[in-house]
């Protein structure tokens, strides 16, 4: 028997500095969805307010290790691992220490890449996914530097496209000067109601200027899902018969088949 093919990590950013529209979420339900799937995933949580972290049932005790230590340097990335309630998902935990990070590494050279020198440590996952601060500040533009895609959730309402091209436009900036393999994962239509006609229109119209790269899979307002965070659970774990476990598992689907494409 040969030896065990190496594997392709994807790095996955899930960002967009608007807050309240279920970036967190995404995140976690996408990591939680692919390790149901059968991919081993490592949610990374890059946001000073560690909701994902909460959301997956981690308490920072005193001591306990996280992403905070691991850009300083006082700890490596594999240390700072912790397994989840999700079978297949394991994590790097957020402190609210996070907050100072961008004055932690103002001074060190090349600090935009620090998170993707630290990605090329590990290599037993087959997804990473970053879930962004809701800003566009030097933890996001360090995740965008390492990412392979972004994946971009945007709430159905009037303001969806307020932003957006902002992000769009420090993308395109980092793409030309930090990392030329990057590229938009995927829209995702978030807090959608088809029953309402602004609900309709705000999606028509993001999928008329974006195209292919709108998932069809879309995400409905769902109480469940606003529920599982505050008991530490994915939505899959909390209430997997709720439409929002339905929706973020068939997105999980769609997800693995858009990547096994780009294979």
């Amino acid at each position: 028997m040969g030896k065990r093919e190496k594997r392709r990590i994807r790095l996955i950013a899930v960002a967009n500095q608007k807050g309240g529209v279920g970036k967190t979420t995404t995140a976690v339900n996408l990591a939680a969805g692919l390790a149901m799937l059968g991919q081993k995933v490592l949610l990374v949580d890059c946001d000073p307010q560690a909701n994902a972290t909460s959301g997956l049932g981690i308490t920072l005790e005193d001591g306990h290790r996280h992403l905070y230590h691991v850009l300083t340097g006082a700890i490596s990335l594999e240390d700072a691992i912790t397994p989840t309630v999700q079978q297949g998902l394991y994590a790097v935990p957020a402190h609210q220490d996070l907050v100072g990070i961008d004055i932690e590494l103002a001074t060190k050279d090349e600090k935009e890449i620090v998170l993707k020198a630290l990605f090329k440590t590990i290599s037993d996952y087959d997804y990473v996914i970053m879930d962004c601060p809701p800003s566009l500040g030097l933890m996001t533009i360090n995740a965008l530097t390492a990412a392979d895609s972004v994946l971009i959730p945007l709430q159905c309402e009037y303001y969806a496209l307020e932003g957006l091209s902002q992000l769009v436009q420090t993308i395109r900036i980092v793409k030309n000067r930090l990392n030329p393999k990057l590229h938009i994962e995927g829209l995702l239509l978030t807090m959608y109601d088809h029953r309402t006609r602004l609900g309709y229109q705000v999606a028509r119209e993001v999928r008329v200027h974006f195209r292919d790269l709108v998932y069809r899979t879309t995400v409905p307002r769902n109480i469940r899902l606003s529920e599982s965070p505050s008991h530490g659970k994915p939505i899959y774990l909390y209430d997997p018969r709720s439409k929002g476990a339905e929706s973020y598992l068939a997105l999980s689907r769609e997800f693995l088949t858009r990547n096994r494409r780009q294979l």
